[in-house]
């Protein structure tokens, strides 16, 4: 009977009221980070619903080819973008876009521009959108130096920058994670009945340590040595304790996703094939380290903390370890004395 209760609560935290309370903290605040919010939740709403045809317009033979207006069905990743960027530029908040989608930056006409710089994968693991399985958008948001005269310099700044970032992922539920403000890291989870995103998973913790590492192992022969020890380490450990179990869907926001909530690694290394690595730094490896960090865990490139690193093109890549505290420490540890013997 207690599930049948909590099925009528009247108490519900939405998303919308979430922000307006944490943006209530702060009483010099504008509210423009709320009004900008609200509109990264209408973005999502709309691709969620979008995602969720595909299946259904593929079986119709109708993504890619031409309708009966004798307009073009446009492919999802296209029309995700297409949606985001109308979002951010409509909220007035803005005043430079940096999307995947994107070989430029966007930098927004002056009669709409806002304080905030939005960076963004409109729909990270699209090439996973034909077999159902979990896709996502990432972002993460800084404040501009001078919305008046934004410059590309604005947006090439360290992940501890961000003021903001989250990413929405389509799976079995559409599930928006965000950390904004010193509310922490919070997800919530889109109740199709009310088209309202409820607070499901609040003040999110990654466990200290986990049991599971995610990794394509089909670049294991391409790895480095630190990486390769790893590995084997999850798999044959020296201490006694069981093996790590390998969990890798091979779409970000679905790995993340999951490291956070139950603790563990997501590894995406550099190796022979890809030296700089293959995620991107502004718009794939800074919002996710920085969920993680403020979630309690850590994000490192082999080198470095990945927060600290400082692009110098908008769509840099860079290798990233990240998860739980304890699990990255044993990295760096291997990476650490890695370098000590190649001096």
């Amino acid at each position: 009977m207690d599930h049948v209760a909590d099925t009528h609560r009247t108490d519900l935290m939405t998303i919308t009221r979430f922000v307006l309370n944490e943006q209530s903290k702060y009483p010099e605040a504008r509210g423009d980070l709320t009004i900008l919010l609200n509109h990264v939740v209408l973005g999502c709403k709309f691709v969620c619903s979008a995602v969720n045809k595909a299946g259904l317009a593929q079986l119709l033979g109708l993504a890619g080819e031409t309708n009966v207006q004798g307009e073009e069905q446009k492919k999802l990743d296209v029309l995700s973008n297409e949606v985001f960027v109308k979002a951010f530029i409509s909220s007035g908040r803005t005043c430079m876009l940096v999307s995947e989608e994107n070989e430029e930056a966007i930098f927004v006409e002056p009669s709409k521009r806002g304080r905030y710089i939005v960076v963004f994968d409109p729909l990270d693991g699209s090439s996973n959108i034909d077999c159902g399985v979990s896709i996502g958008t990432i972002f993460g948001i800084y404040l501009a130096k001078d919305k008046d005269n934004p410059a590309l310099d604005d947006v090439l700044q360290p992940g501890k920058k961000l003021v903001a970032a989250g990413y929405c992922m389509y799976g079995s539920s559409c599930t928006l994670v965000l950390r904004t403000g010193s509310s922490g890291v919070n997800g919530f989870t889109l109740d199709p009945s009310l088209g309202e995103f409820i607070l499901t998973h609040p003040n999110i913790k990654i466990p200290k340590k986990g049991k599971i590492y995610s990794v394509n192992e089909g670049n294991a022969k391409n790895w480095d040595a630190p990486t390769a020890k790893y590995v084997e380490d999850c798999k044959f450990p020296q201490d006694g304790s069981s093996p790590k179990s390998l969990r890798y869907v091979g779409s970000m926001v679905a790995d993340v996703h999951r490291t956070l909530l139950y603790g563990g690694i997501f590894m995406y290394p550099a190796d022979k094939k890809n030296p700089n690595g293959k995620l991107r730094l502004l718009y794939e490896v800074f919002p996710m380290s920085y969920l993680i960090e403020q979630a309690g865990g850590q994000a490192f490139t082999g080198n470095q903390r990945a927060l600290d690193l400082v692009p110098k093109k908008i769509h840099e890549r860079s290798p990233v370890f990240l998860g739980s505290y304890d699990d990255i420490e044993e990295i760096k540890k291997l990476y650490a004395s890695s370098n000590g013997n190649n001096e």
